[in-house]
């Protein structure tokens, strides 16, 4: 006699299917996890008075209580270094308080992660000779279906911060470049109008 492989009844295997397709939908409407760094941070707010710059975590438009980690990585006489940065929950659903580090003087970008979600959203944001935020990018990539990916970031990715360079354009986008962007065409906008 052959033996036939086991195989589920056909109302569970019927279940198990439906739980998984709506399971697969219920993702693809949540859409991917996102980082954005704001600055500067509320002073009238208690939790981020006297922080360097605040950090919001989404998952698709909702702000979700994912894990931010953060590291300064930095270049001081030619070495590379790595501080690690205090960052702290607020009140707010998926709202992070960065202290401001105490770094000494050098070549400093911040790497802060998302440390759940499905895959890594990381922002960059680069220091300027005083310590203040110069930028922040979100790298990532849009699918198919016009979201953006964000994607982890490489060791080569900081390197090319540190240096002033822009990563490789894989179609990754952030909401505070674009800004700082935007601010800096309608200056220059101001500035020829002013001439004339």
């Amino acid at each position: 006699m052959i033996a036939r492989p086991r195989s589920f009844p056909r109302p569970a295997a019927l279940a198990l299917a439906v739980t998984a397709s709506l399971w697969l939908a219920a993702s693809a409407a949540a859409g991917p996890p996102w980082i954005s760094v704001e600055i500067p941070a509320n002073p009238h707010d208690r939790a981020t008075r006297d922080a360097l710059l605040v950090v919001r975590a989404y998952n698709h438009g909702t702000g979700t209580a994912y894990r931010v980690t953060g590291v300064a990585e930095g270049i001081v006489d030619g070495r590379r270094v790595s501080v690690p940065l205090a960052v702290a929950r607020t009140n707010a659903a998926g709202v992070y308080a960065v202290a401001r580090p105490d770094l000494v003087a050098g070549r400093w970008v911040l790497v802060l992660r998302l440390s759940e979600g499905r895959t890594g959203a990381t922002a960059l944001v680069p220091l300027d000779s005083r310590g203040e935020v110069a930028g922040a990018r979100v790298p990532a990539r849009r699918s198919g279906d016009g979201w953006m990916i964000p994607r982890d970031v490489t060791d080569a990715d900081v390197d090319a911060a540190l240096r002033g360079e822009r990563m490789a354009a894989d179609g990754e986008g952030g909401a505070a470049e674009l800004a700082l962007a935007a601010f800096g065409l309608a200056a220059l906008g101001l500035g020829l109008r002013r001439r004339r």
